[in-house]
């Protein structure tokens, strides 16, 4: 690799050649370490430690180890890399390093100035807030506030912030008041560079990824059974649905007629049967004498 060496420091031509062979990685990835704590930052370095390396550079830096690295498809990563981003590698699939990303997230507090990523709602009921200036505070963002059993109540669902909206101080006052935590914080995948290809937006929520799935397999398994499909998940249906098949047929060669469905009895008429006293011996037998007499 050739670095023009007008202009450029020893120090600079260390670092650039240290990011130029790591971009020959299996995956490189610009992620965001936007509003990222310094110790949550370096925790999620330890625990990728051995799938992956994560390098704070500046961004020129990147693009002039990009432009140097000899690798002109790569360059397509420069137009995502901006402010509070940071460069990862990983000879591991950049989809995996996502989800190990996805799972190293912490609850954060709405901030002046934040993006609201969801709407954010204020749900009814009572409130640890004790009446006093908290009640206009709440007012002044939409709520509706009622003092109940000496704390304020909020009487109403209410979206006090709605997704893609700034918050602003108030709003970020009284979510931290109610104890409204909106955000996650982590490191956050914006592009990544594998096989040749850039791919973009590759964030991974596994909840919701769990969520499509199962309901996907509940559409899918039906019609798996249905057209004979043997695998370990549809195995014992396609086995019970043998069975009843099975017995079908043996009731048309031999003739045997369908079973008839016996109608039980109704549970009241049952119970009025048992519970009814049982006539004592002797009045049933003064009965029957007197037939005779």
């Amino acid at each position: 690799m050739a670095i023009p060496k007008a202009h450029v420091s020893e120090g600079k031509k260390n670092r650039v050649k240290v990011i130029a062979d790591r971009l020959k990685s299996k995956t490189v990835m610009i992620v965001s370490v936007k509003g990222l704590p310094s110790a949550q930052f370096q925790d999620i370095k330890k625990k990728l430690r051995d799938k992956a390396h994560i390098n704070v550079v500046k961004k020129k830096l990147l693009n002039f180890a990009i432009d140097h690295s000899g690798n002109t498809e790569i360059k397509a990563l420069e137009e995502y890399n901006g402010d509070a981003t940071a460069l990862l590698f990983s000879d591991h699939d950049a989809f995996e390093i996502s989800g190990i990303l996805a799972s190293n997230k912490s609850p954060a507090k709405a901030k002046a100035g934040d993006i609201a990523t969801a709407d954010i709602e204020v749900k009814a009921g009572p409130t640890s807030l004790i009446p006093g200036p908290d009640i206009s505070a709440l007012s002044a963002v939409g709520l509706a506030p009622k003092v109940e059993n000496g704390k304020i109540a909020v009487m109403q669902d209410k979206v006090i912030v709605k997704a893609g909206d700034t918050i602003n101080e108030a709003q970020a006052s009284i979510m931290a008041k109610l104890d409204i935590i909106p955000f996650e914080v982590g490191i956050e995948p914006i592009a990544a560079f594998m096989d040749g290809k850039v791919y973009a937006d590759i964030k991974i929520n596994k909840e919701e990824f769990m969520e499509d799935m199962l309901a996907k397999f509940g559409r899918v398994t039906p019609f798996a059974v249905e057209i004979g499909y043997v695998c370990p998940d549809t195995l014992d249906f396609i086995l019970g649905k043998a069975g009843a098949h099975e017995g079908v047929i043996t009731r048309i060669i031999t003739g045997e007629p369908e079973p008839v469905a016996v109608e039980a009895a109704p549970v009241e008429t049952q119970t009025q049967e048992e519970t009814k006293p049982e006539e004592p011996k002797e009045a049933s037998a003064a009965g029957l004498s007197s037939l005779f007499g």
